[in-house]
């Protein structure tokens, strides 16, 4: 019989999960006898009492390989389909600039790294969100945006609360709704404001707005239908009657739009996806935020402010950080802390690396394929409801939209279908002619001449609305074009910050993990990056897979029944968690139990998210070792 190690001991020793965690055995004992303790179990005995550890083993599948680990994915990868999504509802596809995707989306030196509560180690970061609250300044045509939130329909529930705060007094006035939004976003608004007591008012604004008090308004630009209305009127009734406006705004289409801020918008919110940022089957993006003078102190969430060091240099830090979680705790003006800063960060970059005159020009594409493409569709006698338009189509065939849609999907391209008799298309900056000649297949139109109808077609955007400000004036958006200048443009930023590839953070923080490099890398693979949300079931048959798994280990490792990974961000975790305990009691005629006990020690979103779910804080003192 061989000495050697047998086949099976040699793949079970191929190092992946003990790469995880840094210290190696003999590093470990040098630990555990520097603290006193012979062992890891001696240590985790003394830490915690025997009362609530555990004695029962995790039934968890064995750790896979690095090899197998990245071959189960790509498999899972395999088994989705995402063709080209063509289906809108506030997510595109879009193209990430390779030179961002290696050097912020997929480096360490960027996904590492902590809040940036210490600005001295956080310069390059706080730089590069400076720079997205530049952009969504810019082009929101609003004075202040903060640095960045979780999605659009966080961002647009943030604005419910952001409106209520700024006026006070308005006691039960109900919130109004645009009944053409995302209907995730619409969701979202509902279950924030059923927290709050606040009444929420879902109506089709084009009969006008609902007789009696209102706080405020929130309108889509464009709309979910893809409709592009004229504002401004509305705008007026609204502040005429006390209220604040609420737009929901689509970055890329503000590039060709007039800014929503020269309407007379008073909060501009939206989702900053399309700007390089994949669609990752609906997340994570990095939503944004823009308020008007006078409601700067009401924002949610982070705002970079520029100041200066101790030899006078431009520095940079989180300002006015008096309205956050971390200092205000129950008082705060949201539980949003993190907020998704590496999409931010990225989406900032992808503005950096085309400015304006690429982003208008990936615009202008954008628009010119959707024009041609309902022009196409008329040339073939079908109806195209939608007049005035960025990118979206409703189409109306009478009784076949499910054939339409299959028919599309057969061809390699997913479109929306909204009822039996109507079908959603919408056009995004990897929409090609050949795409074009595919859709019109679907829809029994062929033998249209791309090149002549383009030359014949115009523009569908309201001329009324056309883009008359500048954006993306600053330096920063005009020094970088070149690969090569991006290139060391993200290295000094990346210099200047410090994350886990220069050294340990011994913060304890629930934002301090180390992904693999192994692991990040998956992400932008096309079965998981270029998933639409709103594909059929399935085609997300392997991301879904991996969905559940992850939620069944979750499950066996906490104890639980059930565990959902939703929630965009562990604030969101600790709301959707509380507003489960308070849908419990109202459920048994409890009403009245509302109280939430919140350790003097815990984390500030705590208190914060309390709070949102329509509890009432009370503290408990916690023991002087925390």
């Amino acid at each position: 019989m061989s000495d050697s190690p047998t086949l099976h001991e040699l793949d079970a020793a191929a190092p992946f999960q003990g790469r995880h965690i840094g210290p190696d055995p003999t590093e470990q004992h040098q630990m555990l006898a520097a603290l006193g303790f012979p062992d890891l179990d001696a240590l985790m005995s003394a830490a915690l009492p025997p009362s609530i550890r555990s004695a029962e083993r995790l039934d968890l599948p064995a750790a896979l390989s690095e090899s197998e680990a990245l071959a189960r994915l790509r498999d899972r990868a395999q088994r989705t389909f995402p063709g080209v999504a063509m289906i809108g509802l506030g997510y595109a596809p879009t193209t990430t600039p390779a030179v961002i995707r290696r050097n912020v989306l997929e480096d360490p030196a960027w996904y590492t790294a902590y809040t940036p509560y210490q600005p001295e180690i956080s310069q390059g970061r706080l730089e590069a969100l400076l720079t997205f609250q530049t952009a969504v300044a810019d082009l929101s045509g609003l004075p202040t945006a903060n640095a960045s939130l979780l999605d659009e329909a966080t961002a647009a529930a943030e604005a419910l609360t952001l409106v209520r705060r700024a006026l006070r007094g308005t006691g039960t006035a109900p919130f109004v709704v645009a009944a053409d939004t995302l209907p995730q976003t619409i969701a979202v608004i509902a279950t924030r404001a059923a927290a709050m007591g606040v009444e929420v008012v879902v109506r089709n604004l084009d009969d006008g707005l609902p007789e009696g008090e209102l706080s405020g308004v929130l309108i889509s630009y464009p709309a979910a239908s893809g409709e592009v209305r004229d504002p401004r009127e509305l705008i007026e009734q609204v502040h005429a009657r006390g209220g604040l406006v609420v737009v929901a705004a689509d970055p890329l289409a503000l590039c060709l739009l007039e800014a929503p801020g020269r309407l007379g918008a008073d909060v501009v919110v939206g989702s900053t996806q399309r700007f390089g940022v994949p669609m990752f089957y609906g997340g994570p993006h990095a939503g944004y935020i823009a308020v008007r003078a006078g409601l700067e102190r009401h924002l949610p969430g982070r705002l970079v402010g520029v100041s200066v060091d101790a030899e006078g240099r431009p520095a940079y830090r989180l300002a006015w950080q008096t309205r956050e979680q971390h200092i205000r705790r129950d008082k705060a003006t949201s539980n949003i802390c993190t907020a998704q800063v590496l999409l931010a960060v990225t989406a900032a970059m992808y503005a950096v690396y085309h400015g304006a005159a690429g982003l208008r020009t990936i615009a202008q594409r954008t628009h010119r394929h959707a024009a041609v493409l309902a022009a196409g569709l008329r040339s073939g006698g079908v109806d195209v409801e939608t007049r005035h338009f960025f990118d979206t189509v409703v189409v109306r065939v009478p009784g076949r939209a499910g054939e339409v849609v299959a028919a599309a999907r057969s061809r390699g391209i997913h479109l929306r279908q909204v009822d039996d008799d109507r079908v959603g298309v919408t056009t995004s900056e990897v929409t090609t002619g050949r795409h074009l000649h595919t859709v019109w297949s679907a829809f029994g139109v062929d033998d249209v001449e791309l090149d002549a109808l383009d030359v014949a077609t115009g523009d569908a955007l309201p001329e009324q609305l056309a883009r008359t400000s500048d954006y993306l004036t600053h330096p920063v958006f005009h020094e970088h074009r070149s690969e090569t200048a991006m290139l060391r443009y993200l290295r000094r930023l990346s210099n200047r910050d410090y994350a886990l590839d220069r050294g340990m953070i011994p913060l304890g923080s629930c934002t301090m993990k180390l992904n693999a490099t192994a692991e990040m890398e998956p992400l932008s693979w096309p079965g998981f990056a270029d998933l639409h949300p709103f594909v059929p079931a399935g085609d997300a048959t392997g991301l879904v897979e991996v969905i559940e798994e992850l939620e069944a280990w979750l499950a066996e490792v906490t104890g639980y029944a059930a565990v959902s990974i939703r929630p965009n961000a562990g604030s969101q975790g600790e709301l959707a968690g509380l507003l489960a305990i308070r849908a419990y009691h109202r459920s048994r005629g409890d009403d009245a139990r509302d109280v939430c006990l919140i350790p003097s020690s815990a984390h500030g979103t705590n208190a914060a998210s309390a709070v949102m779910a329509g509890m009432r804080v009370v503290v408990v003192k916690a023991a002087e070792n925390g």
